[in-house]
């Protein structure tokens, strides 16, 4: 942001790298990541991708004919911070429903080869993992690109299958050091829900993210949440865009009526913006360079190293500008991928040598 900018909406300016000091506090941060537990309540998700050669155009329909060339499923949504958090080194403990289907049995196969112990990870009869299946093509010899994705979303969750959940999740509540609740909009996680497993006092750093219905876990004793831009754009009815002001007062405006301690915006090639409460918003310019390779899942990842940070004692800004490098390293990747602590601690000694 411009000074003006910062001005006009209340903000501070665009955060300077590390010092020398505040990078030895980051990398004291990720030696205690591997002595944290994680109790992760979310929806999880299947990411197919499907990579095929394009050879010539249809003479059926003017479509691409692929030859299949792999087939690779990776955790998604709420799986994808798990598998964050188990990248880390981590202990994370799970709570989902996946369906008796492939998808399903192929999250469970992929966290059990991680050594994450899935067994509050329901396998329900009948019901759909949900799944998103990427089509990517390419010539030979270049790098493939997206060009169709089906998405295979799950019926209501039963009754009797939450309740099983929400048993599951409050037997582990007791020694985890955080909790992370994702909802992507499935029907696993929910106010109602989080409000029953977490009681009035939850005792321990909360983190919410939420794709489509951020503002009704208010009033629920959250600690932070980690809305992108769009999301919050979609709560309030607005447009950003390069309103700075307008950004300052919705982050605030949606912080309070959450009860939060904080909420982070991530805003893309933007960078994020930190929201505290009795401080001004801090801006954090992104890490890296704006041209990025896929953003599948990043938001996972931010939220992920967000909230291990917190239940390693940092504070919130610490937190943020973890789950800031983070978010920076895994957009260079394809597909959707995890970040490593070695990966965040040539960033951070980048960043401080660069100061």
């Amino acid at each position: 942001m411009k000074p003006s900018q910062s001005d006009r909406s209340g903000s501070s300016p665009a955060d300077r790298p590390v010092s020398s000091q505040e990078a030895g506090r980051l990398l004291s941060l990720l030696d205690a990541f591997s002595r944290q537990t994680v109790l992760v309540v979310g929806d999880f998700v299947a990411d197919e991708f499907v990579s095929g050669e394009i050879t010539r155009v249809s003479r059926e329909a003017p479509v691409l004919i692929l030859r299949h060339r792999q087939r690779e499923l990776v955790p998604g949504g709420g799986a994808n911070a798990v598998n964050n958090l188990a990248e880390l080194g981590a202990r994370v403990r799970p709570v989902a429903v996946v369906g008796d289907d492939e998808s399903g049995r192929g999250l469970l196969r992929y966290f059990r080869s991680k050594r994450v112990d899935t067994r509050a990870v329901e396998r329900l009869p009948g019901w759909t993992t949900a799944t998103k299946t990427r089509f990517l093509a390419g010539w030979t010899h270049t790098t493939r690109q997206q060009v169709l994705r089906v998405d295979r979303e799950p019926a209501p969750l039963p009754e009797a299958a939450g309740r099983r959940l929400e048993r599951r999740a409050r037997g582990l509540l007791r020694g985890s050091s955080a909790v992370l609740l994702s909802d992507y909009g499935l029907g696993v996680v929910t106010p109602a829900l989080a409000r029953r497993i977490l009681g009035r006092r939850p005792g321990r750093p909360v983190t919410v993210d939420s794709r489509h219905n951020l503002l009704a876990f208010a009033g629920l004793g959250l600690t932070a949440a980690t809305p992108n831009e769009p999301e919050l754009e979609a709560q309030y009815a607005a447009r950003i865009g390069s309103d700075s002001a307008l950004l300052a007062r919705l982050g605030e405006r949606a912080r309070r009526k959450m009860g939060l301690e904080a909420l982070v915006v991530t805003r893309g090639k933007d960078g994020m913006v930190v929201f505290e409460r009795g401080r001004r918003p801090r801006t954090i310019p992104i890490y890296g360079t704006d041209q990025v390779a896929d953003v599948t899942g990043a938001g996972d990842t931010v939220i992920a190293v967000f909230t291990l940070a917190l239940g390693a004692g940092g504070t919130y800004y610490e937190a943020a500008r973890l789950a800031n490098y983070a978010g920076g390293i895994v957009v260079m990747k394809q597909g959707t991928a995890t970040v490593s602590r070695g990966e965040l601690e040539a960033a951070i000694r980048a960043d401080a040598a660069s100061s």
